[in-house]
């Protein structure tokens, strides 16, 4: 026998890939993880506001929605009957081609960012063996990075075709917001992909059966929890909309279903992130401290643990909107620039220095002097800044410059007929007090 016959068994014997069962799905298959995918969105958006107006009512000691249906679990439903049915109100200013493209530029990036999801391992469905994702690809996480920046230019776009400044200034405001913020969140993906060694989101997820990257790469999980509550425009971060500053934000002159596309592309983009964040730090749908082997992570079961995180990840976000107000809009671009961004930018330095440094001693060594290498001068350009700020203008404590208090303005002299004006209301208001004096 030759050692090629040989082979072939073993060879055989090998497991598929996920990309390998994904790429033997047949048509109908792949069909039903597309239409199952596209389901999730709305699904999931009814679930949240009737969950959201029920969560934040308990919070602030009230009782929510409770009229429509069972304890009000209904309300999502009959606002999504009723959206459709009213009456929609264009402006005569508007771009109608896009102000009609913008709510749906918002709403399909959202819906493709699922595909590239694991939400499960392999599973039988119909006697054939698959896994619960729809793609696989190599840049998985590159592809849902660029689903949720593209989202924005609905807002933008939406914003800008209205023909009005309300909705103009929550556009701007929205494209300065997702540039500062989706940065940071590339940045935070770095380590992750690093210390995976794939930008593979089922390979991301096999890589974490021995630890879970939000305690090993606790900084960059900080810094993406922080950066999708920015991307998704959600308080203490929704600026775009600013209801107290903007009447309504970029949406301000939609109504009917369009207005509806806005609310459902924000909803999804909230799952999008806490799934994302699922894959990439909490193991995706892996139970915790229990092998990849284990009954708990195999079948249907995982899909369970996935949406679980999901939830409690998204719960985070309607925590955050009853308990924090809403950020200054200076306060917000100092975050995500001077705080952010430099913080991602040294984890990323440690990162690569500790993968590099096999020895732990030599680890702490590096990172100390990488911590003071950096701190040393950001502590100078602070005190700097803060010399040049006390020899200039006085400063409040929000950061906006006042002039002096004690400033007097010099009175300028009136000429021609401002003076003989000047003179006659003079001679009228002393003619009023002698009056006054007399009948006194």
């Amino acid at each position: 026998m030759t050692p090629l016959l040989m082979q072939q068994p073993l060879l055989a014997q090998q497991p598929l890939s996920r990309a390998e069962l994904l790429a033997g799905d047949p048509w109908w298959l792949t069909l039903i993880k597309a239409v199952v995918i596209l389901l999730i969105g709305p699904i999931m958006t009814i679930l949240l506001i009737v969950w959201e107006r029920k969560a934040l009512g308990r919070m602030q000691n009230r009782p929510g929605p409770n009229r429509v249906g069972p304890g009000g679990y209904l309300q999502s439903i009959a606002d999504a009957i009723k959206l459709p049915f009213k009456e929609q109100v264009i402006p005569d200013g508007a771009d109608r081609k896009v102000y009609f493209l913008a709510p749906v530029l918002a709403v399909v990036p959202a819906l493709i960012a699922l595909s590239a999801i694991p939400f499960g391992p392999e599973v039988s469905i119909f006697g054939h063996r698959t896994v619960l994702q729809l793609v696989d690809l190599p840049v998985g996480v590159l592809v849902i990075l660029a689903c949720s920046s593209v989202g924005v230019y609905g807002i933008v776009l939406a914003g800008w075709s209205s023909g009005s400044p309300y909705p103009l200034f929550g556009g701007l405001r929205s494209a300065a917001q997702v540039i500062s913020y989706e940065i940071a969140m590339g940045l935070s993906l770095v380590a992750v992909v690093l210390t995976a060694h794939s930008m593979s989101t089922g390979d991301i997820v096999n890589a974490q059966q021995h630890g879970w990257y939000f305690y090993l790469l606790l900084p960059s999980f900080v810094i993406y929890l922080i950066s999708m509550v920015g991307e998704t425009n959600r308080a203490p971060f929704d600026l775009p909309e600013a209801e107290s500053e903007l009447v309504g934000g970029f949406h301000t002159e939609y109504s009917s279903m369009k207005f509806a596309m806005f609310f459902l592309a924000e909803y999804v983009n909230m799952v999008v992130v806490s799934a994302f964040a699922t894959t990439l730090f909490l193991g995706g749908y892996l139970f915790p401290f229990v092998g990849a082997d284990s009954p708990l992570n195999q079948g249907w079961l995982p899909v369970i643990w996935f949406f679980a995180k999901v939830f409690a990840l998204l719960f985070c976000f309607i925590w955050l909107r009853g308990t924090l107000p809403r950020f200054r809009y200076d306060q917000f671009m100092q975050l995500g620039w001077k705080v952010l961004v430099p913080v991602n930018l040294v984890w990323i330095v440690a990162v690569v220095a500790m993968r590099s440094i096999e020895s732990t001693p030599i680890r702490i060594v590096v990172i100390v002097a990488i911590v003071v290498l950096v701190a040393v001068p950001v502590a100078l350009t602070v005190d700097s800044r803060q010399q040049y700020q006390d020899d200039s203008v006085p400063i409040t404590g929000g950061g906006y410059p006042l002039p002096p208090l004690d400033l007097k303005v010099p009175a300028v002299p009136e000429r021609g007929a401002g003076r003989k004006k000047r003179r006659r209301v003079a001679q009228a208001s002393r003619r009023a007090e002698v009056s006054a004096g007399s009948d006194g």
